[in-house]
């Protein structure tokens, strides 16, 4: 029997087998009106599609938890009612199908206002006649990329704002049937963006040392965990590095692989139950050497080092390659992402080759 196909035991939660989906943003909610950042009949096919192909866990995409703290305009929020309704739809199938519904609560700091990836992902004009975008904000006035707007560096209070955001967003994911939620720290947005020295400059209590660098992450941890079921497991998306300082090339300072396994002690104490390891995004001109899960490594040190449970990503795209990460108790469970873009019905296939098992619908009885 494949280990992938065993179930995991998360608090009061089981999921059913260890291969779950990873964020992945589809930039397709309303932009504009009473139902911005809704979720619409996409989203319901995108999620409902991996479900009915047996996958494990689903988290979705990166949802801001204010309007400002969006990518894009079109991004998934989760700051009012209409949208909880929109997503109740979601995980309602989900739930149907046997899959676990979870949530990635989301701030893009200085990477927000940014046009979708297919008309080019640049910064929007925050003012102007028909403008799209909105000023950004972020631990430090520094721009993500050479000529990117200045991000306005955000005050205590503001600071203190968003993380009651955190925890509103919280609650609206809990009364829209999810049972997973997942802080976003990585790939250089907001809390990404304090936790690494090479964005973050401050001269306060949440600049400079390490542990002034962490305060944000662990607020807004106790303060989603203060309003989230004790039951039900709080996720942390990092990433494991910069890539500034671990390839040998680049004198910049960032954050690192030693930097993850201390922080995923800290957020472990915190009541974090496991830690989603991807790597980069803070910077855009870094060396990444990409290849056949290059991520699962630093997922690995944080289960080993940390005693933090673990999901890797990163390139993970056949059933057994995914089977001997976990196998080899490298992780918990595998992330995937294009793989699941590629192959809705990823799981299904897995479980036949590797001998595991997932709920069929009767409707496709007739196929087996």
């Amino acid at each position: 029997m494949s280990v992938l196909f065993d179930p995991y035991v998360l608090r009061s939660l089981t999921v059913p087998n260890r291969v779950w989906m990873a964020p992945m943003c589809q930039y397709s909610a309303d932009a504009h009106g009473p139902d911005t950042g809704v979720a619409g009949d996409w989203h319901f096919q995108h999620y409902a599609s991996r479900a009915t192909g047996g996958t494990g866990l689903i988290l979705l995409e990166a949802t801001a938890v204010s309007p400002e703290g969006r990518i894009s305009p079109a991004d998934l929020g989760i700051w009012n009612d209409r949208q909880v309704e929109a997503l109740r739809r979601i995980t309602g199938f989900l739930a149907d199908r046997g899959t676990v519904a979870g949530i990635q609560l989301a701030h893009a700091g200085r990477k927000a206002s940014t046009d979708r990836p297919w008309r080019g992902g640049g910064p929007l004009e925050a003012d102007g006649a028909g403008s799209e975008g909105w000023p950004t904000v972020a631990p430090s006035p520094l721009p993500f990329a050479d000529g990117d707007p200045l991000p306005a560096e955000l005050t205590t209070e503001q600071i203190a704002e968003v993380v009651r955001q955190f925890a509103d967003a919280a609650r609206r994911a809990l009364a829209a049937g999810f049972q997973v939620a997942e802080i976003h720290g990585a790939h250089g947005y907001l809390i990404g963006q304090f936790l690494s020295p090479h964005s973050n400059r401050r001269t306060d209590e949440y600049g400079g040392s390490f542990e002034n660098r962490i305060r944000l992450a662990l607020e807004v941890v106790d303060a989603v965990r203060a309003v989230w079921p004790e039951d039900l497991p709080l996720f942390f998306r990092v990433s494991a590095t910069d890539w500034l300082t671990e390839n040998g090339a680049d004198e910049r300072t960032g954050w690192t692989g030693d930097d993850t396994v201390r922080l995923a002690r800290e957020l472990r104490a915190h009541g974090v139950d496991l830690l989603d390891v991807s790597t980069g995004g803070l910077a855009p001109d870094v060396d990444i050497p990409v290849g056949p899960g290059y991520q699962v490594p630093f997922a690995e040190r944080v289960r080993t080092e940390a005693g933090l449970a673990v999901a890797a990503v990163g390139l993970i795209t056949d059933p057994v390659q995914a089977e001997k990460i976990v196998a080899d108790g490298r992780a918990d469970a595998v992330l995937l992402g294009r793989e699941l873009l590629r192959t809705p019905y990823f799981v299904r296939d897995a479980a036949r080759e590797l001998g595991g098992e997932v709920p069929v619908p009767q409707q496709y009885g007739r196929a087996l």
